[in-house]
């Protein structure tokens, strides 16, 4: 994930990255990785999903959060930033360094890239899992259609969800809201 590997930074050197950057980064075991600039498609999909998750959670009891807002991981201190997040009941935040950072979010979506997708369905996905709130997790490819939606059981075990059809929704049971996989992909095009 990142080209700085080499050099340990300490998570003092990465809050002083991360206040006056204009940019936003995590901290992974003494690396710092930039989490901004992503592709077209990329930010398109982003916004295709906020937007729509927005627009049901809307004035209701869940909200829904751009990928400007931090969740805390606590087993993966201090905190990542999904593509985007939806809490429910009251959003509670922990200001850590400086940062207000969500610590009950329901449900968490992340656009997946060639440098990122290992992380996301591994790292940062188990690091998502030690949340007590946490519930629903959605993967998105951004080079063609296809989701993949987790949902936590009552037994505590994660059922995975998977989808390229193009006509087909993914029910967010845990906020009470739907996604049609067309919105998603909405003036995206594929290569």
């Amino acid at each position: 994930m990142s080209a700085n590997r080499g050099r340990y930074y300490t998570v003092e050197e990465y809050f002083a990255v991360e206040q006056v950057g204009n940019a936003r980064y995590e901290y992974w075991d003494g690396d710092i990785v930039c989490m901004s600039g992503g592709s077209e498609a990329h930010g398109r999909i982003c916004g295709n999903v906020y937007f729509a998750v927005r627009l049901q959670t809307g004035g209701g009891p869940c909200q829904a959060f751009t990928s400007d807002v931090p969740v805390k991981t606590p087993t993966l201190p201090p905190y990542r930033y999904p593509d985007t997040s939806i809490a429910c009941g009251t959003a509670v935040f922990e200001n850590i360094n400086g940062i207000d950072v969500l610590v009950n979010p329901v449900l968490m979506v992340e656009v997946l890239s060639p440098q990122t997708e290992k992380v996301d369905r591994g790292a940062k996905f188990e690091a998502y899992k030690a949340i007590d709130t946490f519930r629903e997790y959605l993967l998105i490819a951004q080079h063609e259609p296809h989701l993949t939606h987790f949902v936590k059981q009552e037994t505590g075990e994660w059922r995975r969800f998977d989808t390229a059809d193009l006509t087909a929704t993914v029910e967010f049971e845990a906020v009470g809201c739907t996604l049609a996989v067309a919105d998603v992909y909405a003036t995206v095009v594929f290569p």
